[in-house]
Order: C-alpha cells, then structure tokens, then sequence
C-alpha cells in the first residue's frame, strides 16, 4: 500500500511539473518541491500513529 501511494506521490510530482494542479500554494510549476514536504508530514506522522499504537 505504501509503495502505490509513493507512486501517487511521485507522478504527481511530475504532472505539476508540466501542468500546475491549481490547488493553493501549487499554481507554480516551481512549487513541486512541495508536494514531497507534504508527503514527508504525512508519513512521518503515520510512523509515529503507528510506532505509538
């Protein structure tokens, strides 16, 4: 499961390299790099639900 949301993650990467996804704080072709710190929160916090549980 986790690779395909890594795959997700990372296709998603690249379409907003060529089209912009319009969300706010993506409408920038430049603004990829933050997708991956949005991707790096959310699994640190699923370690850190799933180490503590």
């Amino acid at each position: 499961m986790s690779k395909i949301i890594t795959v997700l993650l990372v296709l998603a990467m690249v379409l907003h390299l060529f089209k912009p996804l319009g969300l706010p704080g993506l409408r920038r072709r430049r603004d990829f790099w933050k997708i991956a710190i949005i991707a790096f929160a959310v699994w640190t916090v699923a370690l850190l639900l799933r180490e503590a549980g």
